[in-house]
């Protein structure tokens, strides 16, 4: 039996077997694929099984930007495999760790080629520039039977173990090993041959297949190859580790284009130095690291399927802290950035009857996110955008994608926006949503309208750009921390976050500002003196839950679950 060589290179497929939406079953040294197609044209090639529960993907859905699960409906995004949706948990946004794993792929002369080690280099043989790939022939016969049974036949030499050449014939002939006892023969013809020399090359390999069958019936069938499978629990898997000195900004990415989208607003594309992003979710932001010291946090306006870069859009505030300033006059194309993988604390239900998706200003990008997924799966939204004029509404093209679902609200005043989110919000009802992001006068009207027309606490989420109120840090009390068995001071001038840093307990952050929600701590005992406006004032009211970074205490002393 030929041992397998995970490096080694070899066609799993024709490029002709991936159709239109279509997802193929492969298989290489007794690993089982998924193959298929995105509406870029990307080709992924994917262990085959669902994450959940072992489903093969390759009878999974294709649809063009993701691979959905047949049996519960699991979600993997184009490129890096990174599950995006999973239907039995709507409200959550699904770890980044729960990837599927993925094969190095090439597509050249008419063949889609893989291998199974994953940091294998493509090393194609040298072909000509102009082949025809025949139609291929699966043998049940193991491959050391196959190779030496051609090359008799063919009278071709061994370019390789698993390759063949007839150079007088102009033919190559390439053994896939895709188990023990099952070779697929894959020929190649050198420029454009005739109907009548593929006809006769059709015949002759198919004579030569029956011959090798003939052959492998008369030996022990060997035993099947043991596929590799990496162990995944999604239940138990975890984000990665953050710093203990907040934002950990661990890409690395480039500038490719840097546009004006708006007037006053950049629009930037940025692509991986190595590697593939961490797949984003809709509602998802990153922070990014910015050549003058600062960190900045901006949402992603990616769509489904958009996984090989990340794009943002950065309003240029006036006057600015010196984040948007530096990214509209100092950063430019071709400059590399530190960003953070995406961060979700503004998940987008998938089970809703009826979103409704409300926009103020630069608002509008992780509403397109979720705008464009809903859209993907044919989920009822509407998007409402209020900004000035309309050439203060980024993201053109991306709009225009989505057609009647957008309604544009411009150039109101504060009576007529009033007015405007009373008619939008005039129907709560059963399994209906609000996601609104805007300025915070926007987003408090938003709220306050939607609490008097009867849409409970629950259904309304929300996301700010800022926290806008005038934090108190005058107080000192106590903190216990009841995993960690510590008892910590609080002085005046310093937040819980910082003191925790100083004491070496780690708890993510990002804002910072209590804003993004990222340093939210379980309060277990004592009263809170919110200041953060992540917090909605049900949650404020349940007294569960505490804003490390801006947030205090009523009380001399809290408990947190640290």
């Amino acid at each position: 039996m030929t041992a397998p060589d995970p490096a080694q290179w070899l066609p799993v497929a024709s490029s002709h077997d991936l159709p239109l939406r279509h997802v193929y079953h492969g298989q290489l040294w007794g690993q089982e694929l998924a193959i298929w197609r995105a509406d870029d044209g990307h080709v992924n090639v994917w262990e085959n099984r669902c994450l959940h529960r072992g489903v093969r993907l390759s009878i999974g859905l294709n649809e063009g930007r993701e691979l959905r699960c047949i049996y519960h409906g699991w979600r993997y995004a184009n490129r890096t495999a990174g599950c995006t949706y999973i239907p039995a948990h709507p409200a959550d946004a699904p770890a980044r760790t729960i990837c599927n794993h993925t094969y190095p792929v090439t597509e050249a002369h008419g063949l889609v080629w893989a291998a199974i080690d994953p940091q294998a280099q493509a090393d194609l043989p040298a072909l000509p520039d102009q082949t025809t790939a025949l139609r291929p022939l699966p043998v049940d016969a193991p491959l050391g039977l196959c190779r030496d049974m051609a090359a008799q036949a063919l009278d071709a030499q061994g370019a390789s173990d698993v390759c063949l050449h007839d150079a007088q014939a102009g033919l190559w002939l390439f053994l896939q090993p895709a188990d023990a006892g099952k070779t697929v023969l894959r020929p190649l013809l050198s420029g454009t041959p005739e109907l009548a020399q593929m006809q006769l090359w059709n015949r002759r390999l198919s004579e030569l297949r029956d011959g090798i069958e003939a052959a492998a019936r008369q030996a022990p069938a060997p035993a099947p190859f043991a596929p590799v499978y990496a162990p995944v629990d999604p239940e138990l898997a975890e984000m990665p580790a953050r710093s203990r000195q907040g934002p950990r900004t661990e890409l690395r990415a480039r500038v490719t284009r840097k546009t004006q989208s708006a007037e006053g607003i950049c629009a930037l594309r940025l692509e991986p130095l190595r590697g593939a992003l961490p797949t984003p979710q809709p509602g998802a932001h990153v922070d990014i690291s910015l050549p003058n010291g600062m960190t900045r946090q901006y949402s992603l306006v990616n769509a489904p399927g958009e996984t090989d870069f990340y794009e943002i859009g950065v309003k240029l505030e006036a006057p600015s802290r010196g984040g948007s300033a530096c990214l509209h006059g100092d950063v430019q194309e071709g400059d590399v950035l530190a960003l953070s993988a995406p961060r979700n604390n503004f998940p987008l239900r998938r089970d809703a009857l009826r979103t409704l998706l409300i926009a103020g200003g630069i608002g509008i990008t992780p509403m397109l996110a979720m705008a464009q997924a809903l859209a993907a799966q044919g989920l009822p939204y509407e998007m409402h955008i209020f900004a000035r004029s309309e050439a203060h509404v980024p993201f053109a093209e991306r709009r225009a994608a989505l057609g009647e679902a957008v309604h544009q609200h411009i150039g109101l005043d504060p009576q007529q926006t009033q007015a405007s989110l009373s008619e939008i919000l005039a129907t709560p009802g059963f399994a209906r949503h609000v996601y609104v992001c805007g300025p915070a006068p926007m987003l408090e009207a938003t709220r306050d309208t939607a609490a008097r027309q009867g849409w409970p606490d629950e259904t309304v989420h929300f996301e700010y750009f800022s926290n806008t109120k005038t934090i108190d840090d005058s107080s000192s009390f106590t903190i216990d921390l009841a995993r960690s068995a510590l008892t910590l001071t609080v002085p005046a001038g310093t937040t819980i976050l910082e003191v925790l840093r100083e004491n070496g307990v780690e708890l993510p952050s990002s804002c910072e500002q209590g804003a993004c929600g990222t340093c939210i701590a379980t309060l277990l005992e004592g009263e809170a003196d919110h200041q953060d406006v992540y917090l909605s004032e049900t949650e404020k009211a349940r007294g569960t839950k505490i804003a490390t970074c801006v947030s205090r205490a009523k009380s001399g002393r809290l408990v947190l679950d640290l």
